[in-house]
This record gives C-alpha cells, sequence and structure tokens, in this order.
C-alpha cells in the first residue's frame, strides 16, 4: 500500500481512537496488518479498533458520496464524485518503499475550473486524453494551496459515455515572468525561460492507438538545470540556446518539469551563458521544500536519525523488489538476495530531509561490507543488528549527499547518487561560536 492511502488510513484511525494509542503505536500496528500480514486494510482497522476498544465505523466511509465540480473542492474531501474531462494523461513506473508501482497522473478539468489527478493503483487503468470520466470515491488534498484529486483502492475511474464536459481554454499569459532555471518551483505555471539544451532525446509512444513522438532532455542555464518535454518537434538540437516563451511548469512528486505545449513559443537566441558547469547545485533544505523537489541537488547537514528499512535487507532475485519471510509481493516464494542501503534523516539547521543510500554508498562510509553484514547478522541470529550497528557509526555525522529530490506527504526526499562525509575543525568552530556569541552581547 502506498504511503499516501496509508496515511489516509492511520488519520481516520487516530481520529476514532481519540488518544487511546500513541501515533508511533498506531502506524506500527497498521504497518504491521497491512504490509506483514497482508490483511485488507478494512479488516485492519477493524481489528486495530477492536483491540484499543472504539469498534464504531469511520464517518467518512460510511457517509453519502458527494458530487461536487472542482471549484468546489476543498482539498478535504474523503470521498467524493467528481465527473470532468481528462486533459493530460500520463503513466508513470514509480518505486514505493523499494518496490515498483504503476500510477496514472495528469490534469481533469470541467467547465469551472481543473486540477491535477492521481491514480495510484493505475496498473489496469488506461484512460484517454480528452474523454470524460467519472472518478468515484476520490479523496483530495491540498498541496501548495492547490486541490489535489486522487484515487485509491475504494475508488474508480469510469468512462461517462455521452457526457459533454466544456473545459474553458486555458488562458496564456501574455507577458509569462522571465525565470531563472534555478528559481522554478512546482508551482511557477506560466514562464519565459532562456537556456541551453544540454541533451534531447526522441521517444515514440502510442496514444489512442496512434504513434506519437515525444522529445525531451535537459535545458539549463548559469542558476540550474530542468527535464522539459515536448510534443511538437521544434527541431532542438544540443549545446544550442533557446528562449521558450509561455512554457508551462508541472511537477511530478515534487520535482518541477518544464512543458513545451501548443500555446509556447521557441525560439533561437544568442548564447551568453559561457561555460554551463553540470555539477549539482547546492541547495538548504528550506530552499527544497519551498520549489518542492529537484534534479542533482546537493545537501549539507548532520545525520540525525536512521529509518526503518536500514541495514540488511533483501530483495526479489527478479524484480529487486523488497521481500518479506521470503516473498515477493510480485512472483511469490523467492529465493532472495541479500542487500546493504541506509535510510538517513539529515538535519542541516533550515530543515530536515530523507537519504536513502545505496550499498555501495552504504560499504564506503561505515566500512560495513555486505559480506560482513550477513555473517554478524548469521553469528547473532538477529538480521536488526547491522542496523544498529551502522547506526551508531553513522549518528551526528556531517555529511554532504547529492541526488533527486522527490517530495510526497512525509516531506522531501533524495535518491542519493553520491555521498560524503566531511570532518569538523572542532576548535575552530568552537572560536566562531564564541564569537558569534561575543559580538551579540
Amino acid at each position: 500500500m502506498n504511503d499516501e492511502e496509508m496515511h489516509l488510513h492511520f488519520e481516520e484511525l487516530k481520529k476514532e481512537l481519540d488518544g487511546k494509542i500513541s501515533d508511533e503505536q498506531l502506524m506500527k500496528e497498521l504497518n504491521v496488518y497491512l504490509n506483514e500480514y497482508r490483511v485488507t486494510a478494512e479488516a485492519a482497522k477493524r481489528g486495530i479498533k477492536r483491540k484499543y476498544g472504539a469498534d464504531g465505523l469511520s464517518s467518512f466511509m460510511t457517509a453519502d458520496t458527494l458530487s461536487k465540480k472542482i471549484e468546489e473542492l476543498k482539498g478535504t474531501e474523503m470521498n467524493v464524485d467528481i465527473t470532468a474531462k481528462a486533459i493530460y494523461v500520463d503513466r508513470k513506473q514509480i518505486t514505493v518503499r523499494g518496490n515498483p508501482k504503476t500510477i496514472v497522473s495528469g490534469i481533469l478539468g470541467d467547465e469551472t475550473g481543473t486540477a491535477p489527478f492521481t491514480i495510484w493503483e493505475g496498473e489496469n487503468v488506461d484512460l484517454e486524453k480528452g474523454a470524460v470520466y467519472l472518478f468515484k470515491n476520490a479523496y483530495t488534498k491540498l498541496w501548495n494551496d492547490r486541490v489535489q484529486i486522487n484515487l485509491g483502492s475504494r475508488g474508480k475511474a469510469e468512462k461517462a459515455e455521452g457526457v459533454r464536459v466544456d473545459v474553458p481554454e486555458r488562458t496564456i499569459i501574455a507577458d509569462s515572468a522571465d525565470t531563472k532555471i534555478g528559481d522554478i518551483t512546482e508551482g511557477s505555471g506560466n514562464v519565459t525561460v532562456t537556456g541551453r539544451i544540454m541533451s534531447v532525446e526522441e521517444r515514440n509512444i502510442t496514444v489512442k492507438g496512434e504513434p506519437k513522438v515525444v522529445y525531451s532532455g535537459i535545458i539549463a542555464d548559469d542558476t540550474g538545470k530542468i527535464q522539459f518535454s515536448a510534443w511538437n518537434n521544434y527541431d532542438l538540437k544540443d549545446g544550442e540556446s533557446i528562449c521558450v516563451k509561455n512554457g508551462y511548469i508541472r511537477a511530478w512528486r515534487g520535482i518541477p518539469q518544464l512543458n513545451l505545449g501548443d500555446k509556447c513559443d521557441v525560439s533561437r537566441v544568442d548564447d551568453s551563458f559561457g561555460e554551463i558547469e553540470l555539477t549539482s547545485s547546492k541547495r538548504t533544505v528550506a530552499e527544497i521544500i519551498l520549489a518542492g523537489g529537484g534534479l542533482d541537488l546537493s545537501v549539507t547537514g548532520t545525520v540525525v536519525d536512521m529509518r526503518a528499512g536500514s541495514g540488511l535487507i533483501w530483495r526479489c532475485p527478479e524484480c529487486n523488489r523488497s521481500v518479506l519471510s521470503g516473498e515477493c509481493t510480485a512472483h511469490g516464494k523467492v529465493e532472495p538476495v541479500a542487500d546493504l542501503r541506509m535510510k538517513l534523516i539529515l538535519d542541516d539547521g533550515t530543515g530536515a530531509i530523507s537519504a536513502i543510500l545505496n550499498r555501495k554508498d552504504t560499504e564506503k562510509l561505515t566500512g560495513v561490507t555486505l559480506e560482513a553484514a550477513e555473517r554478524l547478522a548469521k553469528a547473532r541470529g538477529d538480521s536488526e543488528i547491522v542496523a544498529r550497528e551502522i547506526t551508531e557509526l553513522m549518528i551526528m555525522k556531517r555529511m554532504t549527499v547529492t541526488g533527486n529530490v522527490l517530495n510526497d506527504d512525509f516531506g522531501p526526499m533524495m535518491i542519493v547518487s553520491e555521498a560524503v562525509t566531511e570532518s569538523i575543525n572542532i576548535l575552530a568552530e568552537a572560536e566562531r561560536l564564541y564569537n558569534e556569541v561575543e559580538a551579540a552581547l
């Protein structure tokens, strides 16, 4: 179950139990029922409520479903029906807790407005751009003051045959703001961007049974870089500089992306950037949270915690998913292979960020090899001892991590591509703090 849905069930139970169990224990109990016992969400909730003396039914689960227009959505609906046109549809493979998952996302619109949507169980969902659908039992959330429509395991998208929805054409800002790439956030909307094409490629896809070519790549200026995609052939070439007027910013899991739509204008410009460094962009956690996420970012902070799921783990040899008791959710009983990872929490003084480090970086930073971890776990009869050992090695260390930052309801999360620890000069740091205090007196 994805984190979005699990959090929804957590909030429902928290309200029902009214302080009879701590948040930490409640999340632990819910995780055991759903991800270890593999029972349904309804059975899990019934069991937990019965165990802690709150056997009532959820108010929003039993309430009648409401039908709303997009402009009427508040971002707090738990059970709502929405009839709207699919203006944009995208199908993606994502990784949730180390497991691949298919989601369908895009933009819905009716005569009152538009809103982004995500279908979290998208394996067998096939939406057509321009068709009208009834989203049944949807729930909504607010992100950066914008309503997002979600369909979980209880929801369903049905084609609304014979229903016509007229969506007002999106207003294009004649003088969209000139924006530096490093200043783009997921809420930037229409922008004018000038940058150099660092890479471009063609991808052949099928839309409504028709072959289609999508052009995508990286565009950069002297402040940063961003992914772009275009459905029209603007004959883009590596190394040339362009000005994109009325491009549109969308975000996938917090990472802003520049879209060259039908209404944008692309022109060649004189290159004035000089040498563009393709190194990572240094950011604070506060800046990342404001932007929503980003590509190839670098953060320096102190390791303040090690999350569950760190240390010695086991993966399916077929799909690389984490397995429990030798069983993969996709391939059943398998002979799992061992792996090492760390899920750290870094704090840089402006905020905290999760960072997931692979085996290579885990071994490099801790000095604990996978083979040594397996021997230790076997000798002690406890695989959790590996996580405890590497936690002691990493806690309170200062380090710089680099990678792509995603975002969800639990905050920013970096998939680390590079990590280094930094030595701290204790005397110099103490002197600096002393001088700051003395100057403030």
